[in-house]
Parts: C-alpha cells; sequence; structure tokens
C-alpha cells in the first residue's frame, strides 16, 4: 500500500482527526490517529496488516517465533499481523503500571519476537514493552507499527519498520500555539494523562 492509501484508509473510517489533543507521550497535537477506529473493520484491519508484513525484509519474517502487542493499542493490529505470518500473537498488560505478559502467555528462551505497535511517537511505551519481552527471556529482533509519528527519529534499539511515517507537528503543554490553545482539549487515547 501506498502512504496516500493508507491515509485514505484512516480518512475513510474516521481515524484521523483534528483538533487539540494531548497525546499518550503528554505532547500536544492538532491531529490524532484513532488507530481503534482504522482496525475495527476486520477487512481493512488484515488488509493493512498484510500491508505492514511486506514492509519487513523476507529473512526477518523467516525468522520470527511469535509476536507480541502491548495493549491496549497494539492488540488488533499485533493479531492481524500475526495471522499474516502464520505466527501465535500475544499481548501485554499493565496491571500495576508495569508491563506483563498475562493470561497464560509465556515466552521460550530466545524465542524471537516481533513487536507490533499501532503508532510510535516517542517509543516509550514500545521501550518499555521490549523491556518486559527481554525480562521474560525471548529476544525483540524488531518493531513494526502502523504510524511511526516520531518524525524519524524514534530508538527502539531494535529494527523499526512503520507502515507510514507522520510528521504531524506536536508541542509540549508550555509551548502551544496560540491557534491550538485556543481549542477545547481532548484526550482520546487508553492511558489517563
Amino acid at each position: 500500500m501506498t502512504e496516500d492509501e493508507v491515509l485514505t484508509e484512516f480518512r475513510a473510517s474516521g481515524a484521523l482527526l483534528e483538533g487539540h489533543f494531548r497525546l499518550s507521550s503528554g505532547l500536544h497535537s492538532a491531529y490524532y490517529l484513532q488507530c481503534a477506529r482504522v482496525l475495527m473493520n476486520a477487512e481493512r484491519a488484515g488488509t493493512l496488516a498484510r500491508a505492514l508484513v511486506q514492509t519487513l525484509p523476507r529473512d526477518l519474517r523467516a525468522s520470527i517465533d511469535k509476536v507480541v502487542s502491548p495493549a491496549m493499542g497494539g492488540l488488533i493490529i499485533g493479531h492481524e499481523v500475526g495471522r499474516a505470518l502464520d505466527k501465535d500473537a500475544m499481548f501485554l498488560e499493565r496491571p500495576s503500571g508495569t508491563f506483563e505478559l498475562r493470561r497464560g502467555f509465556t515466552l521460550a528462551k530466545g524465542e524471537k519476537v516481533l513487536m507490533v505497535e499501532d503508532v510510535v511517537t516517542t517509543g516509550l511505551s514500545s521501550r518499555e514493552a521490549i523491556a518486559a519481552v527481554r525480562d521474560a527471556g525471548a529476544q525483540v529482533i524488531a518493531e513494526a507499527a502502523l504510524v511511526d509519528r516520531s518524525g524519524g527519529t524514534v530508538d527502539l534499539g531494535v529494527p523499526f519498520y512503520p507502515l507510514i511515517s507522520l510528521n504531524f507537528p506536536t508541542y509540549p503543554e508550555d509551548a502551544l500555539p496560540p491557534e491550538l490553545a485556543a481549542r477545547p482539549l481532548e484526550q482520546p487515547g487508553s492511558r489517563k494523562q
């Protein structure tokens, strides 16, 4: 899929929002990608997952043992990437603020994991999820995401393969442009700020 085709899917599903948003990173933006909306249609989610898998080098795809995603955002796309790769997919949860495997999910020592996210902005959640997989004894060999919002600057410590890269401006709370500050603040993400 081309970047325009991917954005068309986001627009068609009402997943590209405009307003004043506080992102999970704490930064503010006039744009928000509500990936849950683009993924609520199973056909669309599958199409995006197959396109995401095609961004991965063939030798990397062949070496993946499991797909792991942080809940909530990465859960659906991670499951669909697992389907596209014909690999088991599981997810990490934060019942007490730290990512962990639950629900009987386990990773064998040395298993090679593809981490899958919906959107990466600062990479904090991804790095925490990668550390949780490492603590479980497995090895994250790469991360894939629908969207890289970092402007290409994120360092996850592993190779990173986004389907698209978007560079919407973001601002710290104390440096909001007047036109953004004048809009009502929304927090549509899954994490409380």
